[in-house]
């Protein structure tokens, strides 16, 4: 077979060293839609809140980098949610030494 088709069979052993590599990686792949919300509102708080960016800049700059679906600011709050690929994750911003932290929330049981 492999010298009948050639492309076909670099192909189909590409092919299988990247399902081999996706399985030895799993954990760090299901972990990577989390990154993406945390990443975004950690950046959006910091751009706006410690910075003092106006909205629009930080939105843009934000969205240059990463994917988002959604991204609220309560600006009364100062908390920024953002949501990529699946996953939400909130920032708010504690005073001007400590910037923003991203906020763990309990799961419902």
């Amino acid at each position: 077979m492999i010298r009948r088709r050639p492309f076909l069979s670099v192909f189909l052993l590409l092919l299988v060293g990247l399902g081999l590599l996706a399985w030895v990686n799993r954990v760090h792949l299901a972990s990577f839609p989390g990154i993406v919300g945390a990443y975004s509102a950690k950046e959006y708080c910091s751009c706006r809140y410690v910075s003092g960016n106006p909205a629009d800049y930080c939105v843009s700059y934000v969205k240059l980098y990463m994917p988002l679906s959604q991204l609220r600011d309560d600006a009364e709050r100062k908390r920024v949610t953002a949501r990529g690929l699946g996953s939400t994750q909130t920032a708010a911003w504690l005073d001007q030494r400590q910037g923003c932290q991203l906020q763990v929330e309990a799961d419902p049981l």
